[in-house]
């Protein structure tokens, strides 16, 4: 099994910026690209809770915008005692770039590695007409 303590340790690092005025609740991610370079994100919140964005799909949507497009594995931490997974939306959209493994860890760095069909067995893929 691959060493993801980087990865973890680079989530870590980004929780503390997460913007939680509402929830309180810091969560962190970072997205290890294909070619190495790891994007980071956190969780920023907005009163409209709808208008909120997941952490996760901030490092998506940041290394999207850079033009990245592959990708190998995504860590989401928080600030709980408990390891934090990816909400649904996340998971979709995880599932829509095809990254193929996720770190679920603890706000300690603790973490567990899952394959994305574990956390989203029937995704939601493209289909054509």
């Amino acid at each position: 099994m691959e060493d993801y303590r980087h990865l973890i340790d680079r989530a870590l690092e980004a929780r503390d910026r997460a913007y939680v005025p509402y929830s309180r609740l810091h969560v962190g991610a970072a997205l290890l690209c294909e070619d190495g370079e790891i994007f980071t994100g956190v969780n920023v919140e907005n009163v409209s809770y709808g208008a909120t964005c997941c952490a996760e799909r901030t490092a998506i949507f940041h290394a999207v915008s850079e033009g990245k497009r592959k990708f190998t594995a995504i860590a989401v931490v928080s600030d709980m005692d408990k390891p934090i997974f990816p909400c649904g939306i996340c998971r979709q959209v995880i599932a829509e770039f095809r990254i193929p493994t996720i770190l679920s860890g603890d706000k300690n760095g603790n973490y567990k590695v899952y394959r994305t069909e574990e956390l989203l067995p029937h995704a939601f893929t493209e289909f054509h007409v």
